[in-house]
């Protein structure tokens, strides 16, 4: 029997399953950060520890995984994997591979080894895969390192700029003022700009559910802002497929996070997918329903060269880590 290791580390957790060829959990472990950048020393132990946890659960050693699959936030430049690499392999499984965790979550959204990613929630990422295995990513640094503004904490801010910008008549006027001004606790808009401009009061990240507010109701300052943001993350995608020789190639581009997943809104998306219907005419765009770690579990299948077949691909995707009942 083949069993197969996959972890989802990031900043806030580290989640660990293991699974036989036929997808059924065997065990799984969790533990805290999982990401190098924050700290390198807490995130090794904590990787160690989540699978440690799996494989008490399973009854098992290291020396039985056929193939584990590390899915890790941080995994980005070269730079990251020379730390990485000695990290990982320092576990002591015998096969074993490293990529960003935006790889692991294309996977869990896709029935093929390879497509391409969008993470649009906290923060921003976009990665693709080829048919041959090749891998790039952009994003992550943010605005000064060629990003958009797209994640929370960006749109927050266009929210807030046109805010400033309708005040100071330098903007169109928006419906987003009294939303925002409502939002923040003000009546009026000068104490707000001054509070913030001197540090009394930040900019909140839910404001990007404030821009959406304004969009959906046909605020046009709103729309123009997520459909701009939109034709960035299409970009950054898009160039990716290009990059990697895919543009004719029929595959998905799964949609990661909260903000490109919102309910009942398709702004956004809709302007990712008029230029993805360009670059990229035979791509799909589908949202991310499944739990990313099921993304390892499939990677480190893919990468030992099992065939996963439907329904090993249906149960392992059916799961989220915290409902699995371990075989």
């Amino acid at each position: 029997m083949s069993l197969y290791l996959g972890v989802d580390a990031g900043g806030s957790k580290t989640h660990a399953v293991i699974c036989d060829e036929q997808g059924n959990i065997l065990g799984k472990g969790a533990s805290g950060n999982g990401n190098h950048q924050i700290h390198r020393e807490h995130a090794a132990r904590n990787i160690e520890e989540a699978c440690n946890r799996a494989l008490q659960e399973a009854g098992a050693a290291k020396e039985d995984i056929s193939y584990a699959y590390f899915g890790l936030a941080g995994a980005d430049r070269e730079a990251d994997y020379e730390i990485l690499r000695p990290m990982i392999g320092a576990l002591g499984y015998p096969r074993h591979a490293i990529a960003c965790d935006t790889i692991i979550g294309m996977r869990a959204g896709t029935s093929r080894p390879y497509g391409a990613a969008l993470i649009c929630g906290t923060g921003f990422n976009s990665a693709a895969r080829n048919r041959a295995g090749e891998e790039l990513q952009y994003g992550g640094f943010g605005f000064l390192y060629g990003d958009g503004y797209a994640g929370g904490s960006g749109f927050a801010t266009l929210a807030f700029r046109a805010v400033i910008r309708a005040w100071d008549e330098r903007g169109p006027a928006t419906l987003l003022t009294s939303l925002v001004l409502e939002q923040m606790g003000y009546t009026s808009v000068e104490p707000m700009y001054e509070d913030v401009l001197y540090g009394r009061m930040k900019v909140p990240p839910s404001l990007v559910k404030t821009l959406f507010q304004a969009a959906e109701a046909g605020d046009e300052v709103a729309t123009w802002i997520l459909e701009n943001e939109g034709e960035e993350l299409a970009n950054a995608v898009c160039t990716l497929i290009r990059r990697l020789d895919m543009e004719d190639e029929a595959f998905d581009i799964v949609y990661i996070g909260s903000v490109l997943n919102r309910p009942n809104s398709s702004i956004l998306t809709d302007a990712v997918e008029r230029i993805v219907a360009v670059r990229a005419p035979h791509a799909s765009c589908v949202r991310l329903t499944s739990d990313p770690v099921s993304g390892a579990l499939l990677c480190a299948m893919d990468a030992d060269g099992h065939a996963v077949d439907v329904e090993t691909e249906a149960k392992l995707k059916a799961f989220t880590f915290e409902q699995v009942t371990t075989a």
